[in-house]
């Protein structure tokens, strides 16, 4: 095997998928540097081909919700096609058709790409949208469909996907490089005054969305004003209402960054809190996992997560900091709980911990380059 393509987002775009795609590509090149590897992207940040610090060949090819992949089998055609490739599936960039399966399908017959193969990032229960169950019932059209809990396993199994094709690699983690840093220097390398900081930091990292149960959590908020903390808000907003809701409600014990933080900002934000809380309110009949609680995990801090699909590996893993959705009052009793008992949460969390350790980038990379290597029959 000497080429991989990527069908995917890519950074500089704010998307997860993107920061997905780009921590897989560079576990994989530590594990090959010979490893060839194109990224056939959106052209929503660029519209020219380049090639990025990682060495990768980036060629935007195609639009979000695009219907004709006619650019992306001339870019392959190109390059002289490729041994693997590799979507990277989200409803939110594909689109409702199969369009992009009608194109794998292409690209294997006109001998563009000898395996292919769709990760899939969200998939639906019956009880979810209907393109999407059509759309995954096309998924037998494909060499191999990689899942990353065993939630979308057991789904596409129960939606007739051939369980030979079916193969859960979970989400990679990164061990968090500034767990040793002082608060004061994370405070200042993120724009903050470690001075206005008071009692124990709680952090919600990543995009600000209606889904990630911030009103959730400032309604918790309010239930123990008696207590110490500070709640740092850290994300890019994605909804007015929501940037409204945390105007209003926020109060001087609230430190809100209000713009996209790069991976590197994200790991920095884990890194100054003390523990995050996700409380997440997911979508009916949607099974995904969350790219943050990978990179809480990697922070090796407590962390407080509502018992939703998108958290199922802390409900694993950590049942205990673990509370309903859309419950305030339960939110507000695990944190006091927290903050109470700080060190046994601490020690509690052991056993994710260990899997984040195991669920590393470097690993879950080689479990790929396996899968890769089993498809195309090469040792």
């Amino acid at each position: 095997m000497t080429t991989v393509g990527f069908v995917s987002r890519y950074p500089p775009v704010h998307c997860g998928i993107a920061e997905y795609t780009k921590f897989l590509i560079s576990a994989l090149r530590s594990l090959n540097p010979k490893l060839k590897i194109y990224v056939f992207s959106t052209d929503e940040a660029y519209k020219e081909g380049y090639e990025d610090e990682l060495g990768v060949e980036v060629l935007p090819c195609f639009k979000p919700s695009e219907k004709n992949y006619s650019e992306l089998l001339s870019q392959l055609a190109e390059i002289g096609g490729v041994d693997v490739l590799h979507v990277q599936h989200e409803y939110g960039i594909f689109g409702e058709g199969r369009h992009i399966i009608d194109a794998l399908i292409q690209a294997k017959e006109e001998k563009l790409a000898k395996k292919t193969v769709i990760t899939m990032h969200t998939v639906d229960h019956p009880s979810g949208r209907d393109f999407a169950l059509k759309f995954q019932a096309s998924l037998n059209d494909v060499d191999a469909v990689i899942v990353h809990s065993n939630l979308q396993e057991f789904e596409l199994q129960m939606q007739d996907v051939e369980t030979s094709r079916l193969f859960r690699i979970p989400h990679g983690t990164l061990i968090n490089p500034y767990l040793s840093y002082t608060k004061g220097f994370l405070s200042k390398s993120l724009g903050l005054n470690e001075e206005k900081f008071r009692g124990i930091i709680l952090a919600i990292p990543g995009f600000l969305r209606k889904d990630k149960g911030v009103d959730v959590l400032l309604e918790a908020l309010k239930l123990i004003e008696d207590m110490k903390f500070t709640l740092l808000l850290a994300g890019e907003p994605k909804d007015e209402e929501l940037h409204e809701l945390v105007v209003k409600k926020t109060k001087y014990r609230t430190i809100v960054i209000e713009r996209y933080l790069s991976s590197d900002e994200i790991l920095r934000v884990v890194a100054l809190a003390d523990a995050i809380v996700l409380p997440y309110k997911d979508r009916k009949g949607a099974y995904a996992v969350s790219g943050i609680l990978h990179l809480s995990m990697g922070g090796l801090k407590p962390i407080i997560g509502s018992r939703t699909p998108r958290l199922i590996e802390l409900y694993q893993f950590a049942p205990d900091m673990t509370v309903p959705p859309n419950d305030p009052k339960e939110l507000a009793n695990k944190i006091r709980w927290l903050v109470d008992n700080y060190d046994y949460a601490v020690a509690y969390m052991t056993e994710l911990y260990g899997y984040a350790a195991r669920t590393q980038w470097i690993r879950m990379a080689y479990r790929h380059l396996r899968l890769y290597k089993s498809l195309l029959g090469v040792s």
